[in-house]
C-alpha cells in the first residue's frame, strides 16, 4: 500500500474516544453507532480499496433530526466528519480519517413521493439509483442518470460526485436531473433547495451542492426528475480496424448534429474481456468498438440508425448490426456495463480511472496511452462515454507484486495530466476525492483553489466537514480570507468578505 499524506488527528479528539461514542449513542440509540474494531472493519475504505483507514466511530442515523443533532455535536465539540452513502466511490471520497465520525446515510431508504403529474420522485438519499427507475417504470417512466454501478450506488452519492452514465450524453448528468435538495449544514442547520418546480429564484445553490463530494453539507432527501421513455430504443453495434477510426465516428455522427442517447466505446482489451464474460455477441476481430443508441419515435429512430451506419461505413467500420428486440438492446449495454468485472476476471486488480477530453483528442490520447503503457508494463484496457469524452481507463496490476501499484498510480497520474494537456479536465463524474486531490494543481492555480475554499468557508468555516479531500493544501478560512494582489489592494473591494 503506498502512502497518502492524510489530516493530522486534532489534539485531543482521540483520547476523548469514549466520552464521543457515549454521546452519540445518546443521539443514535440501539445499534446506530459502531465502536467495535470488527464492526468497523467494513467501512475502511471505499470503490478506491487501494487507500484504507478505520474510523474512529460510525454513526448510521435514521431521521433527519439525528443528522442534525450529529453534526451539531460534533462542530461544538470540534470533531471531523466524512459523509458515506453505499462506499461506491471510486476517488476516495468516502475515505475516513482516525479522529472522524463517519456518517453512514444507507438507512435513509425509503421513496418518499411519486409524482407523475410533475414528473417528479423524492427520495431518500440511501435509495439506490436503480430503484428509482424499477419504481416508475410501470407507468412508463424513467431516472436517466445511469452510472454503470447503478444497482448498487446510492443517490446521495450520486449527488456527491455528480455521476453520468451511458444516457449521460443526451439527458445530462446527476445535475440536469436533480430539482431539490434537502440538506444539513455542519452546524446542524436544516436548508432546503429547490423543488419540484422547474428553476429557483437566486443563487444556484443546488447545482453547487451537486458535485460538492461532502465539502459542504449532507444531503437528506432528493428531488429528482423523472422521463417519459421513449417509444422506440434501438442500438447499433459498430466495429472498426483501429481506435482513430472509431475516434473519427464519433466525431462525425455528433458533426453531423445527431445526439445519440448514448455512445460507448471500448477497446480490444475490453472487448475480448466482456466477451468472455457476457458473450454479448461482441465482434473479436476488431480494435474497437462503439454502442450507438438512438431513442425516439420508431420513424425517427429508424432514419438515424440508417444515417449512423453511413457516417460509420464511410469512417471505415468493418462490424455493423443492429439490436432487432429489446431484449438484444439490453444485451449490447451487458456487456459493456458489466466490463469492470469482466476485467477483474483478468488481472488480479485494477485501478479505474476517470478524466474528460475533448472528442477531437480521443485518438492521441488512445495513441499516448498505448504507449504510456509499453512504459509502466501494465496493461490497460479503455471504456468511456465517447460522445462527451469522459474516459475510463482501467490499468491492470498486481498488488502483491512489489512496487505495482505504485506504477498504476503513477500511470494513472499520467493520463490525467494528459487529460488537462490536451485541453480536458481531471473528472468527469468520479470526483477528486484523495484520488485526484495532489494532481488539482495541474488544473488550477493558487488564486483558483484558494476561491473554492473560500466557498467551503462559507459552509463550514471550521473545515471540519469531509477534511482531506479535494484540496491538494488544508488552509484555515481566516488565512484564505487574506488574499491580496498588486500594492496590498484587495480584488474587488466592494464584494463582502467571508
Amino acid at each position: 500500500m503506498t502512502f497518502l499524506a492524510m489530516p493530522a488527528p486534532l489534539e485531543g479528539v482521540l483520547e476523548r474516544r469514549g466520552e464521543i461514542v457515549a454521546a452519540l449513542q445518546r443521539i443514535v440509540p440501539g445499534e446506530g453507532v459502531v465502536h467495535h474494531p470488527d464492526g468497523l472493519r467494513p467501512f475502511e475504505s471505499d470503490g478506491l480499496t487501494a487507500y484504507r483507514q478505520m474510523p474512529m466511530v460510525v454513526v448510521l442515523p435514521q431521521t433527519v433530526q439525528q443528522v442534525s443533532e450529529v453534526l451539531r455535536y460534533c462542530y461544538e465539540m470540534g470533531i471531523r466528519v466524512v459523509p458515506r452513502g453505499s462506499g461506491t466511490s471510486l476517488s476516495g471520497g468516502a475515505l475516513p480519517l482516525e479522529d472522524s465520525v463517519l456518517l453512514v446515510m444507507s438507512r435513509f431508504n425509503r421513496i418518499l413521493d411519486i409524482d407523475f403529474t410533475n414528473r417528479a420522485v423524492v427520495v431518500q438519499p440511501g435509495v439506490t439509483n436503480l430503484a428509482i427507475t424499477k419504481a416508475v417504470m410501470h407507468a412508463g417512466f424513467y431516472y436517466a442518470p445511469d452510472p454503470s454501478s447503478q444497482i448498487a450506488c446510492s443517490i446521495g452519492g450520486n449527488i456527491g460526485e455528480n455521476s453520468g452514465g451511458v444516457h449521460s450524453l443526451k439527458y445530462g448528468l446527476t445535475t440536469n436531473n436533480v430539482l431539490g435538495l434537502e440538506i444539513v449544514l455542519m452546524n446542524g442547520e436544516v436548508v432546503r433547495l429547490g423543488g419540484k418546480h422547474l428553476d429557483s429564484e437566486g443563487y444556484d445553490f443546488l447545482a453547487l451542492m451537486t458535485g460538492s463530494e461532502g465539502l459542504l453539507g449532507l444531503v437528506t432527501e432528493v428531488t429528482v426528475r423523472i422521463l417519459q421513455a421513449p417509444e422506440t430504443a434501438r442500438a447499433v453495434l459498430l466495429g472498426f480496424p483501429t481506435s482513430e477510426g472509431a475516434g473519427a465516428c464519433v466525431a462525425a455522427i455528433i458533426g453531423e448534429g445527431i445526439i445519440p442517447a448514448g455512445m460507448e466505446m471500448m477497446d480490444r482489451p475490453a472487448i475480448h474481456a466482456a466477451e468472455d464474460y457476457v458473450h454479448a455477441g461482441y465482434p473479436l476481430d476488431v480494435e474497437a468498438l462503439l454502442i450507438v443508441e438512438l431513442d425516439g419515435p420508431l420513424g425517427e429512430v429508424d432514419h438515424l440508425i440508417a444515417r449512423v451506419e453511413e457516417i460509420a461505413r464511410n469512417e471505415g467500420a468493418t462490424h455493423l448490426r443492429v439490436s432487432q428486440s429489446e431484449t438484444e438492446r439490453q444485451v449490447f449495454w451487458a456487456g459493456r456495463k458489466a466490463a469492470f468485472p469482466a476485467i477483474g476476471r483478468i488481472s488480479p486488480d485494477y485501478y479505474c480511472m476517470d478524466g474528460t477530453i475533448p472528442r477531437k483528442a480521443l485518438p492521441l490520447v488512445l495513441r499516448r496511452m498505448k504507449e504510456m503503457s509499453e512504459q509502466y508494463g501494465l496493461g490497460v484496457a479503455n471504456m468511456f462515454h465517447a460522445g462527451d469524452g469522459n474516459l475510463h481507463p482501467l490499468i491492470m496490476y498486481d498488488a502483491a507484486k512489489e512496487n505495482d501499484l505504485e506504477k498504476a498510480e503513477h500511470f494513472g497520474a499520467d493520463i490525467l495530466r494528459l487529460c488537462v494537456e490536451v485541453g480536458g479536465v481531471l473528472t468527469g463524474e468520479h470526483g477528486v476525492g484523495v484520488e485526484k486531490r495532489d494532481l488539482m494543481e495541474t488544473m488550477f492555480s493558487e488564486d483558483d483553489l484558494a476561491v473554492q475554499q473560500l466557498v467551503k468557508c462559507a459552509f463550514d468555516e471550521k473545515a471540519l466537514l469531509n477534511p482531506g479531500k479535494v484540496f491538494p493544501q488544508l488552509c484555515r478560512c481566516a488565512e484564505l480570507g487574506r488574499m491580496h494582489i498588486h500594492k496590498g489592494a484587495l480584488p474587488f473591494p466592494d464584494i463582502p468578505r467571508f
